[in-house]
């Protein structure tokens, strides 16, 4: 049965599955028990554990590709073993690779199968700043998803984000822009948490669209504010992604069992939110 981006998404929030947990393995920090004889085999092995403890109460994972191209080779194939491993055990949770990619089409099209068809992800993160002609290998995938970068969540997202373009600020522009593009009903846009009330504009633009929701945890994002005005009007839409505050909860043996623990908490705290 083939894989479709959008229906793996709907059916985790009729569960009542909104948390997405970002798989982003940091060397330096997996505990030492999980260190095993290569790079490769200690991320891989990492994230299966992360999986296993959490595969049953979240909507999606989203590992970063920055983490995994810093090891080079074993990093490359540690990323392709985690979907692999996600696909095999937790087959109906969608995969969203944050590669941030964008460049021109031809460029792109590369992209585009790195991303669906060798790593094997259900949807990719990517900026609009070449413009929709140069997005258009990856909106023709219908079966996969595409998360615009609108308001991001980091502390100086608004250098230029913020900065107005005919009256509003340019992350409401590119927010629109998301709208128009979407007309295979694949795309959606990514607002950190940080930023509730930018969030709550980019919600009243983009209608029913997904929301790819980074900077709960680590980052301080305000989770209940950014559920309450991030949700759509069916009480959906919102991808809540959290890294660092579960991966690293624990530097010990336990970090598994404790990982779980977080996850269930952030879980009832969006279900409290909602």
């Amino acid at each position: 049965m083939e894989r479709h981006f959008g229906n793996l998404l709907e059916a985790q929030w009729d569960k009542g599955h909104f948390l997405c947990v970002g798989l982003d393995p940091d060397i330096e920090k997996i505990p030492t028990t999980e260190k095993k004889a290569s790079i490769r085999e200690t991320i891989a092995s990492f994230n299966r554990a992360i999986v296993d403890a959490t595969k049953d109460i979240v909507c999606a994972y989203k590992p970063n590709q920055a983490f995994y191209e810093a090891q080079g080779t074993e990093g490359w194939e540690a990323l392709k073993d985690t979907v692999s491993y996600i696909r095999e055990v937790a087959s109906n949770v969608p995969i969203i690779l944050d590669a941030k990619r964008g460049d021109i089409g031809n460029t792109n099209n590369g992209y585009e199968r790195m991303a669906f068809d060798f790593f094997g992800v259900d949807a990719i993160t990517v900026h609009a700043y070449q413009g929709c002609e140069a997005l258009e290998p990856f909106f023709a995938r219908k079966d996969k998803g595409v998360f615009i970068l609108a308001r991001t969540s980091n502390p100086g997202a608004g250098e230029f984000q913020d900065l107005e373009v005919e009256g509003e600020p340019l992350y409401k522009i590119i927010a629109r822009a998301a709208v128009r593009w979407n007309t295979n009903a694949n795309v959606g846009v990514v607002v950190g948490t940080t930023y509730p009330k930018e969030l709550a504009l980019v919600r009243a633009v983009v209608g029913e669209m997904p929301i790819l929701m980074p900077g709960t945890g680590a980052q301080g994002g305000d989770l209940e504010a950014s559920v309450r005005l991030g949700k759509n009007k069916v009480g959906k839409g919102i991808i809540i992604n959290a890294s660092r505050a579960i991966l690293y909860v624990s530097k010990n043996a336990d970090f598994a069992r404790l990982a779980r623990s977080k996850a269930e908490e952030l879980h009832s705290a969006i279900q409290k939110a909602l």
